[in-house]
């Protein structure tokens, strides 16, 4: 029974995301000169979410803290990472924002293109380069009031133990006089099967956004403060 379920899941999800790509790329084209940033299509992602987490009988959800989220305001959004999954958990916060991540997941089918067509940030692991671009690109963002969120690791944790938070969305945080807002992940290692297709076991994921900390009486150099206050802050609200 596990293994049908497990297949009717997976044939599904990717049928969905296949119509999500349509979708996107549809509003991307009809409303190109209207919505520069994108908002619109960022949008279709919380139907897909919610559609992803409804087919999946084995994926139970709780989401706290959304009232921490003002709309109107612009963020650096930090939060901790387990797993692929994170990125479904994430659009249930109904919060428009460009994500930084991998180049990588950029070039898997339909859902990276999605990516591609909302304009996310792509960062290319090693090169100094891409980093710098990457900052100078989030900045950008910023400035247009659209919030950028960033997995402070670097990678996911193997463990309950976050990884160490490196500096570069601090620092740009307090550059660009952006409030940080913290979110905590938490069950996303369990979502997806490792080395297996078929789920074996309900996993209860939480997700749950903390009061936002303001940077604008920051100095620069409070950047490591920031820093550690922030993951302190994630690590504090396990569950």
């Amino acid at each position: 029974m596990r293994r049908f379920i497990s297949i009717g899941f997976w044939i599904a999800s990717i049928a969905i995301t296949i119509i999500l790509f349509f979708v996107v790329f549809f509003l991307v084209v009809i409303l190109f000169p209207f919505d520069k940033k994108r908002k619109a299509a960022h949008a279709q992602c919380f139907w897909w979410a919610d559609c992803i987490f409804g087919l999946n009988p084995f994926w139970k959800l709780k989401v706290n803290g959304l009232e921490n989220i003002d709309h109107k305001k612009t963020y650096v959004v930090i939060v901790n990472h387990q797993s692929m999954a994170d990125i479904v958990v994430l659009y249930k916060t109904l919060m428009q924002f460009k994500w930084v991540a991998k180049q990588s997941l950029f070039k898997v089918p339909f859902i990276g293109w999605c990516l591609s067509l909302t304009k996310h940030i792509q960062l290319r692991r090693g090169e100094y380069s891409s980093i710098k671009r990457v900052y100078r690109e989030a900045a950008e963002w910023l400035r247009k009031d659209m919030s950028v969120l960033f997995f402070p690791e670097g990678t996911r944790s193997d463990n309950d133990n976050m990884n160490d938070f490196q500096n570069g969305a601090f620092k740009l945080a307090i550059k660009e006089g952006k409030a940080v807002l913290p979110i905590r992940i938490d069950g996303t290692r369990d979502a997806i099967p490792k080395g297996s297709w078929i789920f074996k076991a309900k996993v209860w994921v939480t997700l749950t956004v903390l009061p936002a900390i303001e940077t604008k009486n920051l100095n620069p150099a409070d950047f490591a403060y920031l820093r550690d206050t922030v993951r302190q802050n994630i690590q504090s609200a396990a569950v």
